[in-house]
């Protein structure tokens, strides 16, 4: 009968040496760390987690851009401790009492925030790219889909008056499946009330930048994220107000494999360009370097 207790092939040192190995059991089992390593969703490949953090949570071999939390958004775009973050006391509630079969919306946030951290979708602020000042509200998948509720259309609302307040530039990076179901008619206001407030942002020519990133759907799509006066996309993300497979499933046909890309949007002309994430930042400041050296050339003249 096989051991298991031996490992298959030895253990080699830094000299190349075998090692010992102690028999497993209670006394010398290890567990692995849980984040020693992810597997990419598109390619399947297994890697290694200090890696792919360093790669900015890019596949090293297929090219995949992983979703970021909003931290680490937040992270990657701005100057080191130039972050200031706006309504953070802004905490959603359950104004429907809505309950599924499965929990209570109430229980579902409380859920929600002790596994992701967040208090809501979106985290809003102020900040600085490259020194210039810019007005931001990054959306955050991994709490309830990155869904859009009352809380969340408030925090991006604000961000807008502030962009406007200040006339400095705004910068929305969109991460959602859309309006959020348990918040019913005040979830689908949101999409109203920030296009509102963009429009006067529009009036008073304050620039605004959105970034869409992977995945930008729903009633994100059909608001702010498309409303941009830039509008760029990170590779390979999921752009579109219905998931391809709904619209599979609805017309009883197969769709091409890169429909609802950024590619795809950036080949029909939705959006301006697709930006890598390492060419994310210098991006952004080439941006606001223009529109900073316009408007110093409009308010002289």
């Amino acid at each position: 009968m096989k051991d298991e207790s031996r490992p298959a092939l030895p253990v080699s040192g830094e000299n190349g040496a075998h090692l010992r190995t102690q028999p497993s059991g209670p006394l010398h089992a290890r567990a692995l760390p849980d984040n020693l390593a992810v597997k990419c969703p598109n390619c399947r490949e297994l890697l290694v987690a200090k890696d792919l953090e360093k790669n900015l949570q890019v596949c090293q071999r297929c090219d995949h851009h992983l979703r970021l939390t909003a931290e680490q958004r937040i992270d990657l775009l701005l100057d080191e401790d130039s972050f200031v973050e706006l309504a953070a006391d802004l905490v959603t509630v359950d104004p429907l009492s809505f309950v599924s079969r499965s929990q209570s919306y109430r229980q579902k946030l409380e859920d929600e925030r002790a596994k992701s951290g967040l208090t809501e979708s979106v985290v809003a602020g102020t900040g600085r790219i490259d020194g210039l000042p810019l007005a931001l509200a990054v959306m955050d998948s991994h709490f309830i889909g990155g869904s859009m509720g009352s809380v969340s259309g408030e925090k991006i609302t604000r961000a807008i008056e502030v962009a406007l307040e200040r006339r400095i530039p705004l910068l929305i990076s969109s991460a959602s499946g859309g309006a959020r179901m348990q918040e019913g008619l005040y979830s689908l206001m949101q999409m109203a009330k920030t296009s509102a407030a963009l429009a006067h942002l529009a009036e008073a020519g304050v620039p605004y930048i959105s970034l869409l990133t992977d995945p930008t759907t729903g009633g994100v799509t059909a608001s702010f994220a498309m409303l941009g006066d830039i509008i760029l996309a990170e590779p390979g993300a999921l752009v579109a107000f219905t998931g391809p497979r709904v619209v599979e499933q609805f017309m009883h046909q197969k769709l091409p494999k890169d429909t609802n890309t950024s590619e795809f949007e950036l080949a029909h002309g939705m959006i301006d360009a697709v930006v890598h994430r390492r060419l994310l930042r210098p991006t952004l400041a080439k941006i606001l370097r223009l529109y900073s050296a316009s408007s110093t050339v409009s308010s002289s003249s």
